[in-house]
């Protein structure tokens, strides 16, 4: 287990550590697309499909993806406020958190049923990572087939990559927004919201792990690592780390060191300023329109509720 910041930055940025490739499989499925996609392609072709994925969000402005983020948050706000049934009430879990980055790219990334969209690529990112049970991968697999017949013609690997960027941004955006409106509705109205956001990404990071292998011996921290050696690191703890980070456990925006969240080296989210730009939209709304349902406990709930004002 890797959790110094040094020990991160010197791991992500080292070509002796490499992502777990996944295998190759037949078109249209789960294995299919996670095979295709740069996430976990091997060395030799991560830099051609991230190339894919780079060429795709390079058609999309992200000062754009905030406006009408923030658009599509104010509409579903203003039906809540509207509706019979006790609308002040606003789950941000179920109808912002998630919906509204995954409509909004879709649509960007010219899927022909954005709304349809957000429950197929919430199938895929429950079971996108190893460890999944066979009925989550069953339903991804049925969920990779629909989001590809929602998908503009296009070279099968060019239409996986689009694909991965909407599912790598189904749960770390949605959980960066959930993170944002525990910490950040009873934050001072002149703390900007891009301020927050970096200040959440490091003391409450939405991915908190991510895994390498040794492809060489190498030397970490003054240990040796073997060959074939499997590295868990540990953003949660490198964006605490007290050499970098003082008071670690405290908020507070403006810091100097960036947190570890999207990455660092080759493999760093080529989405980082996309992915920002729509959960500022989300949450810059919900800051100016609502207050929390009631205290903010320690442990996130599902779902998290905010009152309108």
């Amino acid at each position: 287990m890797v959790t110094r910041y040094a020990d991160v930055v010197s791991v992500l940025t080292d070509p002796r550590c490499v992502v777990p490739p996944a295998e190759e499989a037949p078109e249209g499925g789960l294995a299919w697309l996670r095979a295709s996609v740069s996430r976990f392609s091997p060395p030799d072709r991560h830099a051609a499909r991230r190339a894919v994925g780079v060429a795709a969000l390079d058609t999309l402005d992200p000062r754009e993806l905030r406006v009408i983020a923030e658009r599509l948050t104010g509409r579903i706000l203003d039906r809540a406020a509207s509706a019979d049934n006790g609308g002040d009430r606003v789950d941000v879990t179920g109808d912002l958190a998630r919906r509204v980055p995954l409509v909004v790219l879709a649509e960007r990334l010219g899927l022909a049923d954005p709304a349809a969209a957000v429950a197929e690529v919430t199938a895929v990112a429950a079971a996108y990572h190893p460890g999944a049970g066979p009925a989550a991968v069953r339903r991804a697999d049925r969920a990779v087939a629909a989001l590809l017949a929602m998908s503009p013609p296009a070279p099968a690997e060019v239409t996986a990559n689009r694909l991965g960027l909407l599912v790598q941004a189904a749960d770390a955006t949605a959980g960066l927004i959930v993170a944002a409106v525990r910490h950040g509705l009873d934050a001072p109205d002149g703390l900007e919201t891009d301020a927050l956001l970096a200040e959440v990404l490091r003391l409450d990071p939405p991915v908190r792990v991510t895994r390498r292998v040794a492809a060489d011996p190498l030397t970490l921290g003054g240990q040796p690592v073997r060959v074939g050696e499997r590295l868990l690191l540990r953003f949660d703890a490198a964006n605490r780390d007290p050499a970098v980070f003082p008071e670690p456990d405290r908020f507070r925006a403006g810091r100097a060191n960036a947190a570890l969240t999207f990455g660092a080296g080759p493999r760093g989210c080529p989405g980082q300023r996309h992915a920002l730009a729509l959960a500022a939209g989300v949450v810059g709304v919900l800051r100016r329109r609502c207050r929390p349902a009631g205290p903010t406990p320690d442990v996130p709930p599902t779902p998290l509720e905010v009152i309108l004002r």
